[in-house]
């Protein structure tokens, strides 16, 4: 491919409900906030074009400030995300992009641990392939549960009724296991992850796009060819603080 210019998206316009409610993308990553560190991972390439950084719709301007000096140093583009869904946001940062951007790459603001080797692995694979995503192989065995809880402590009664016993077990809810599903050929998907510039354009303009969990999703919903590649167990997300923690304690070796 003669010409290979990407714009990397990079959705930063989260709620971190689930660290807690913290801004867990000003939390420090070896030294920097961790959105920086994340938009540093691809400062360096020269097939990347530009770098696009979408912010919570409602605090574009206090982003700006405090990280505008440092995103401007390294070229990113600042805009607007969206205000529920991660594809609104994406949908957003995408009319963005420069029409003489052959590809998008789209990274989730919270992997600050992606690998040199890993965007290269996944970039190179990208000028061959439309579609293109890493992925870590499922090692853990995987359980379907039922939707509903159950009450340990109801549980509990009917045993004491069984055996003549009185519990002192404190009330825990659980959920039923329903199923087991077979982990071969299943892996966790990752990011960044590439597309064609013109084939996530179209993926965008489906209708339909609430509940995508991954660009990826959109785009197989076209039938278009989706390519994984190799992903790396260090490539963490952070969601929770205890991947933070994780990611501090990889980053020290």
């Amino acid at each position: 491919m003669s010409a290979f210019r990407v714009a990397v998206i990079i959705p930063a316009a989260g709620r971190s409900s689930r660290f807690g409610g913290v801004d867990k993308l000003a939390q420090d990553v070896g030294g920097r906030p961790m959105i920086l560190r994340t938009v540093e991972l691809f400062t360096r390439r020269e097939d990347v074009a530009v770098i696009i950084v979408a912010a919570p719709p409602d605090e574009v301007d206090a982003f700006r400030d405090r990280y505008g000096n440092q995103l401007g140093f390294h070229g990113a583009k600042v805009v607007a995300g969206g205000t529920v869904e991660r594809w609104e946001t994406v949908r957003n940062a995408l009319a963005e992009v420069p029409a003489d951007c052959t590809h998008v790459a789209v990274h989730d603001g919270a992997r600050p641990m992606a690998s040199e080797e890993l965007i290269a692995r996944v970039f190179d694979a990208a000028r061959v392939h439309d579609a293109v995503i890493p992925g870590d192989p499922i090692t853990s065995t995987l359980k379907q549960v039922s939707e509903d809880a159950v009450d340990a402590e109801e549980a509990d009664a009917i045993s004491d009724m069984i055996l003549g016993e009185i519990s002192d077990s404190t009330k825990v809810r659980g959920r039923k296991v329903v199923g087991t599903i077979p982990r071969e050929r299943l892996v966790a998907v990752q990011t960044p992850q590439i597309f064609r510039a013109e084939l996530l354009r179209r993926a965008y303009a489906q209708p339909g796009l609430n509940g995508a969990t991954d660009d990826a999703m959109l785009v197989e919903r076209l039938g278009a060819e989706v390519i994984v590649v190799d992903g790396d167990p260090r490539n963490i997300k952070v969601t929770t603080p205890a991947d933070l923690v994780m990611v501090r304690a990889l980053l020290k070796k």
